[in-house]
């Protein structure tokens, strides 16, 4: 043991002290140069536009909203219960002087009577408040959440539409701060924010709540500053009505957010300007799964359905005539390369190291490639409290996570290459809870 600690710290001190060791650099560069030229330019661009964002809100003076469209929000429901009725009320309880349609739609109303039920109890609570409008619509068949969505938009009468979870919740500025960019025409869509609400209930749930932080609120800040927002996400998406319309509603499957997604930016190449912007002050709030099988599973169907949406369903938008070069290279280089590339590099490095090299070799390495992530995530999370949190004290008890962060983020792209290993062979994504397997197989991917 006291040989391998101290070729560990020999391998260390190597690394970081001779950067010409032919012998410990040959090694090192087989494995450091996909973190550092891949990964590290995206953590810089992120960065600036985090730091762009910052600026342009410290000095900008806010213009006076006059613009207030009618809104319809789409709450798709199916076994939440008494849950819908937080989110109904925190639509409701909105600072917003336009209208708001609440329209939750309950898939499967028979079996799921309690979900309906509870959605019915809200209608003298939206009643008492101006311009709220609550019109809950049961649908007796089960035909899953892109369904749902396509009913509820067949009955909004909305100039925005917003997607949403029966069991999210929102904060009350949430509909002000996401519609005041639609006054610009260009923007077809908007991203909100997730927080972890029961964030405190135990480490699965307070490392997933900074996860949100970082690649949801942070990341998604920076990458709207420049027009390459990843994705909408389910839970939480705003959109232009008479756009989504244009490209035929939702399509039936599963990941309808990322789908949706890049049917819209399938618009970008040819319509020089279109826009989806991220608005970090629209905050929503969900429930994180409490435990490693809850977030696996969770895990399993979101990076499967990477690979079935990549590369089985949208291989031909990787074109600059649909996306845009910008566009692009970020869906190539972060959504491809990344989420679906670099998980089978990891596993298959690591397999290979650990079978040719002494493990203390091994070990002073990856403490090298540890450092790196911890002084990224660490960069990272000090840029998301002191420029983006509107929740500072709050999210600084979760500070003495960070030194774990790299080993949790190693763990889940662990198992991002099994779950896309499961999609490819399997084809996973058709047993999906997101709808039944009767709609899931009508699918022709």
């Amino acid at each position: 043991m006291m040989d391998v600690l101290a070729e560990t710290l020999h391998t260390l001190i190597l690394l970081l002290s001779t950067p010409v060791n032919n012998g410990m650099m040959q090694f090192a560069w087989k494995f450091i140069p996909f973190v550092l030229l891949f990964e590290l330019p995206v953590y810089l661009f992120i960065m600036m536009g985090i730091l762009r964002y910052y600026l342009r809100n410290s000095f900008e003076i806010p213009a006076k909203e006059m613009y207030y469209p009618r809104v319809s929000c789409l709450i798709t429901c199916y076994s939440e219960g008494e849950d819908v009725a937080k989110t109904i009320r925190s639509l409701a309880e909105q600072i917003y002087p336009g209208v708001i349609e609440i329209i939750p739609i309950i898939d499967g109303a028979i079996q799921n009577n309690h979900t309906y039920q509870a959605a019915l109890r809200q209608q003298s609570y939206a009643r008492n408040r101006p311009n709220r409008r609550l019109y809950v619509i049961p649908k007796w068949t089960r035909g899953g959440r892109v369904s749902s969505l396509n009913t509820g938009l067949s009955m909004a009468s909305g100039e925005i539409v917003m997607a949403l979870d029966g069991d999210t919740s929102f904060d009350n500025n949430m509909v002000a701060s996401a519609c005041r960019h639609f006054a610009d025409p260009d923007v077809v869509g908007v991203a909100g924010s997730l927080r972890v609400r029961n964030a405190m209930t135990n480490m699965v749930t307070r490392f997933q709540a900074l996860e949100y932080m970082l690649s949801i609120h942070a990341s998604k800040t920076g990458l709207s500053e420049f027009n390459v927002v990843n994705n909408i996400s389910g839970a939480f998406g705003i959109f232009r009505k008479s756009f989504i319309k244009t490209i035929g509603g939702w399509d039936a499957g599963t990941a309808e957010d990322l789908d949706i997604t890049m049917r819209m930016k399938n618009y970008f190449g040819r319509h020089k300007g279109t826009k989806i912007k991220f608005e970090p002050n629209a905050m929503g709030h969900t429930d994180a799964p409490t435990n490693w099988r809850g977030l696996f599973n969770q895990r399993l169907r979101w990076d499967g359905d990477l690979y079935y949406l990549y590369i089985r369903k949208h291989p031909l938008s990787f074109s600059p005539r649909l996306f845009g070069w910008k566009n692009l290279i970020m869906q190539l280089w972060t959504g491809i390369f990344f989420q679906l590339v670099m998980p089978f590099i990891i596993i298959i490095y690591s397999m290979y190291v650990f079978t040719i090299y002494s493990p203390g070799f091994v070990l002073g390495v990856w403490i090298l490639v540890y450092l790196f992530y911890m002084v990224i995530t660490s960069v990272f999370y000090i840029m998301y409290i002191t420029m983006l949190s509107e929740r500072p004290k709050e999210d600084l008890r979760l500070a003495w996570l960070i030194p774990l962060v790299p080993f949790y983020t190693f763990l889940l792209r662990i198992w991002n290459g099994l779950a896309t290993l499961k999609e490819m062979l399997l084809k996973s994504h058709l047993d999906s809870s997101m709808a039944p397997w009767w709609v899931l197989k009508k699918t022709k991917y």
